[in-house]
């Protein structure tokens, strides 16, 4: 069974904030001469990890609201800034954005299982899409989107 991660976005303001972060990130491992690929540390590494590299992603909660998520690509042991061990969440570089869903805030990351993630936005939605992200989330907020 697939099955998936939600983690808060802590610092980005909108979608467009946290893939402008990610893509200076790559242009920066690029300009160094390292491997580019996007990751996110967490402390603990998940135990389901063959459930979730079974087409599972990263769901992000950006300002209190599920906005997108990235297609998780793997797992490795990695170490912080700090020299402390960490694990690294390998993510896809396609930034998916998702029907905005309100949802409280938490520590760390949670399981997400598929019947509670909310829908990619597709064809139909490519209008909410376009939307001003301070719109979009004042609106989910609303429960009107």
């Amino acid at each position: 069974m697939t099955l998936h991660l939600i983690k808060l976005c802590v610092g980005a303001a909108s979608v467009e904030d946290l893939g402008a972060w990610q893509k200076a990130r790559l242009e920066e491992q690029k300009k160094a001469g390292i491997q580019a690929r996007l990751f996110h540390t967490t402390f603990q590494a998940p135990k389901r990890q063959d459930e979730l590299l079974d087409g599972g992603s990263l769901y992000w909660v950006i300002k209190g609201v599920i906005q997108a998520r990235q297609r998780l690509m793997g797992f490795e042991d990695g170490h912080k800034k700090d020299g402390s061990r960490c694990c690294l969440l390998l993510l896809d570089e396609e930034l998916v954005t998702v029907r905005p869903f309100p949802r409280r805030a938490f520590q760390g990351w949670r399981y997400f299982y598929p019947d509670d993630v909310p829908a990619d936005l597709g064809r139909g939605d490519k209008r909410l899409a376009k939307l001003p992200p301070k719109m979009r989330r004042e609106l989910a907020e609303l429960g009107l989107i």
